[in-house]
C-alpha cells in the first residue's frame, strides 16, 4: 500500500482501517519551546509540524527513520521500531546552529578553557598571524604587539632605542610579561625586554587588558602578555630565516623541533642578530642603535599521559648596543661627541610540571629563576646593576557541576643590585595565595570570581580582587570585568632608564601604587564578520611620577591618574580575503598642580586596517595602513 501525506486529522483514523500501521506523533521543541514549519521526512516522506511543533502521520510496522531540519538549527536524525499498530509518541530537540568558531585555548585565565567560553575577555594572536609578523620583523616582537588594539610600543631611550609595552594608555612597568606563564623575561615588561624576544618559536600570544593582579600578583596593573612556546610535531622540522632590511638589520633566527621519543620531545631557538647605526635625518644623531645580539632557547617536554606532563626551558642572550652620536658628530648644546651604550647579559631557567590528584583535580607546580646583569654608559658616566629573580608557585584546578575553580599559593623574590650606586639597591619578597572561581550558572550568563592576597616584605598586605561576567543571547556576546591591584614602587622608569640613576634622588619615601580597572565590551557576529566595541577605565591611587630638572625626582603623585577610552574593532574572515580594522581612543589625564591635564607620550588617537587576500596557487598579498595621533 502507498502511503501519500494526510491532514493530522485524517492520519489519526487511519488505525481503524489498516490493522498493519500505526500512528506516530513527533513533537519538535527547541529550549522547551514548539518549533513550528519545522521540515520532517519520516521514511522519505515529507512534512512540517504545526503551530504546536508537532504532526502525525501513519506509519507502517517495523523501522521508521525520523529527520528533522529547520533554518538556523542543526539538524537531527533518528530512528525507532515500531511493532505495535497503535499511537506512538517520539519528542525530538534541536539544537541551535552557532557558526563554526575557531578553537583556541586559552591558559592565561589558569582556567584552559576556550576563549569563546570565558568570562574574562583575552585577546589571542595565533600563528598565522605571528608568521606574518615574523617576516617583516624577524628580531623582536615589537611590531607584532604595537598593532593589536589598545596596544602601543613607546620609545623611552632616544639613543639606545628602548622601548615599553603600553596597555589602554598605562606606563610600561603595569604590564606583565609572561613565557608559558613564567616570568622568564623579569618582573617588568620594560626597557629592552621586548626588543630581545624574537617571535619564531611562538604558537600563541594572549593579551589580557586591564588590572589582573588577582591572577599573577604585583607588576600587572594594565594587564598580561603571554607569550605560549610551540610544541614540537611528530616528525622533526627546522626552520631558517634570513633577513637584511634597507636600514641596515640583518636576523637569522633558526627554530628547530624534535621528537626525542613516545614521550620526550624537544625544540631550540638559536640566533644572531645585527643592526647597524642609521641616521635617518642627516642630523649626526644615531635614529637607530647599533647592536649585536646572540641567543640561545632550547626546550624540553614530556607528556606521561592520564594528565602527567612537564617542561623545561633555559635561555641564554648577549647583546652589545650603541647609540648617540655618529663619528665626527657633536650635541649642538655641548659642542662634545655623545655615546650611549649598554651591554646585557641574562640566563634564565623555569619549568612546569602537572599530574593528576584522584580522577577530578590538576595539580601544577612552576618556577622560574633568572639573572640579568647591565653595564651602561651615559656619556662619561658608567653605571653597572643586576636583576634577580625567583618565582615559584602551586596550583590545583579541578571541576564540579557548574564551577571550575583554581586554587594556589606563589612566592616570589625580586632583587636589584646596582653596583655603582648602592643606596638605590632593594631586595623584595613576596609571598601570596590566590583563588578563582568560573560558574557557568546559565546558556547565557557565567561568572569569573578571583582574589588574591600577597604579602610584601616592606609595603605590607595587598589584596587584589576580580569579577568578570560574561552574557550571550541571540548572536551578541558582552563581558563587564572589574579589578584591583598594586606595584611596588622602585627606582627604575621609562625615564630613568633613559637617563641612568647618577642623577636620581627620592626626596621622600615612596608608597606602593594602587590600581582599578573597569571594562565592557559588546560583540556581534554577521556572518564572517565580527564587530566589537569596548569602553574602559582605571585610576591609578598615588602613581609614581619622574620630576626632570637638574636632577631626576621620584615621587608619588597626592591625586590619581585617570584613564579612559572606547576600542572598535571589526574583522572579516571568508576565504580568499581576511580583513581587520581598528580605532582606539585613549585618554590619559594627571593632576599638575593647576588642574588636569594630558600625560604626555600617550596619543588619544590610533587607526590601523590590514587586509590579506591569500591563493595556494597563487601566493599571498596584503596591505597595511596605520594611524597614530600626536
Amino acid at each position: 500500500m502507498q502511503l501519500r501525506r494526510l491532514p493530522a486529522a485524517a492520519a489519526l483514523l487511519l488505525p481503524l482501517c489498516a490493522q498493519d500501521t500505526a500512528t506516530l506523533r513527533i513533537e519538535v521543541t527547541a529550549s522547551a519551546a514548539p518549533v513550528a514549519e519545522a521540515a520532517v521526512r519520516v521514511n522519505g516522506m515529507r512534512l512540517k509540524t504545526g503551530p504546536d511543533g508537532t504532526v502525525a502521520v501513519a506509519v507502517p510496522l517495523g523501522r521508521v527513520d525520523v529527520e528533522v531540519s529547520k533554518p538556523g538549527f542543526l539538524t537531527a536524525v533518528t530512528s525507532l521500531k515500531i511493532d505495535e499498530a497503535r499511537e506512538w509518541r517520539l519528542a525530538i530537540e534541536i539544537q541551535p546552529h552557532e557558526p563554526r568558531r575557531e578553537q583556541i585555548t586559552v591558559s592565561a585565565t589558569r582556567t584552559d578553557r576556550l576563549v569563546q567560553e570565558l568570562p574574562t575577555r583575552v585577546e589571542v594572536l595565533g600563528r598565522e598571524e605571528i608568521e606574518e609578523k615574523m617576516l617583516m620583523t624577524p628580531g623582536d616582537i615589537v611590531m607584532l604587539l604595537n598593532e593589536m588594539g589598545g596596544m602601543r610600543v613607546q620609545t623611552t631611550s632616544p639613543g639606545l632605542g628602548a622601548a615599553s609595552i603600553r596597555i589602554q594608555g598605562m606606563p610600561g612597568r603595569y604590564t606583565r610579561f609572561l613565557s608559558d606563564g613564567l616570568p622568564l623575561f623579569g618582573q617588568q615588561g620594560a626597557g629592552l625586554g621586548v626588543l630581545q624576544i624574537p617571535p619564531m618559536d611562538l604558537a600563541q600570544v594572549e593579551v589580557i587588558k586591564g588590572v589582573s593582579s588577582a591572577l599573577y600578583g604585583a607588576g600587572a596593573m594594565a594587564g598580561i602578555v603571554n607569550l605560549i612556546s610551540r610544541r614540537p610535531g611528530r616528525e622533526p622540522s627546522l626552520e631558517v630565516l634570513a633577513n637584511r632590511s634597507s636600514r641596515g638589520a640583518t636576523d637569522v633566527p633558526v627554530f628547530a623541533a624534535v621528537p626525542l621519543s613516545s614521550r620526550w620531545s624537544a625544540t631550540l631557538l638559536a640566533g644572531g642578530h645585527w643592526q647597524q647605526r642609521y641616521d635617518a635625518d642627516g642630523d649626526g644623531w644615531a635614529d637607530l642603535a647599533r647592536y649585536g645580539r646572540g641567543l640561545l632557547r632550547p626546550r624540553l617536554f614530556w607528556d606521561g599521559g592520564d594528565g602527567r606532563t612537564a617542561s623545561l626551558a633555559g635561555g641564554l642572550i648577549s647583546e652589545n648596543r650603541e647609540g648617540g652620536t655618529l663619528p665626527g658628530a657633536v650635541l649642538p648644546a655641548t659642542g662634545e661627541p655623545y655615546l650611549e651604550a649598554l651591554r646585557t647579559r641574562r640566563w634564565d631557567f623555569g619549568g612546569q610540571a602537572q599530574t593528576l590528584a584522584g580522577r577530578r583535580i590538576l595539580v601544577t607546580v612552576r618556577w622560574a629563576a633568572s639573572r640579568q646583569s647591565h653595564r651602561h654608559r651615559f656619556g662619561e658616566t658608567r653605571e653597572r646593576d643586576r636583576h634577580d629573580l625567583l618565582f615559584g608557585e602551586l596550583t590545583a584546578r579541578g571541576a564540579a557541576g557548574k564551577h571550575t575553580w583554581v586554587a594556589g599559593i606563589a612566592a616570589e623574590r625580586e632583587a636589584y643590585h646596582p653596583r655603582d650606586l648602592p643606596w638605590f639597591a632593594y631586595r623584595y619578597t613576596t609571598p601570596g595565595g590566590f583563588l578563582q572561581d568560573d560558574i557557568d550558572l546559565t546558556r547565557w550568563l557565567s561568572i569569573s570570581a578571583s582574589g588574591r592576597a600577597d604579602f610584601h616584605s616592606r609595603y605590607g598586605t595587598f589584596l587584589s580582587p576580580r569579577l568578570s561576567a560574561l552574557l550571550r543571547a541571540k548572536g551578541w556576546t558582552s563581558r563587564l570585568s572589574a579589578g584591583q591591584g598594586f606595584l611596588a614602587p622602585g627606582p627604575l622608569t621609562e625615564q630613568t632608564e633613559a637617563a641612568g640613576l647618577s642623577r636620581l634622588s627620592i626626596p621622600a619615601p615612596l608608597v606602593a601604587e594602587r590600581g582599578r580597572s573597569l571594562s565592557f565590551d559588546l560583540t556581534r557576529e554577521l556572518g564572517p564578520a565580527v564587530l566589537t566595541a569596548a569602553l574602559f577605565a582605571s585610576r591609578i591611587r598615588r602613581p609614581i611620577e619622574v620630576r626632570a630638572g637638574e636632577r631626576y625626582e621620584i615621587v608619588n603623585l597626592a591625586a590619581p591618574t585617570d584613564n579612559a577610552g572606547l576600542e572598535l574593532l571589526a574583522t572579516w574572515r571568508k576565504a580568499p580575503v581576511a580583513a581587520t580594522a581598528g580605532y582606539t581612543y585613549v585618554r590619559s589625564r594627571k593632576y599638575n598642580g593647576a588642574g588636569r591635564a594630558d600625560v604626555s607620550l600617550t596619543p588619544r588617537h590610533s587607526f590601523g586596517l590590514t587586509a590579506l587576500w591569500e591563493s595556494e596557487k597563487a601566493g599571498r598579498m596584503g596591505v597595511e595602513c596605520y594611524y597614530t595621533g600626536r
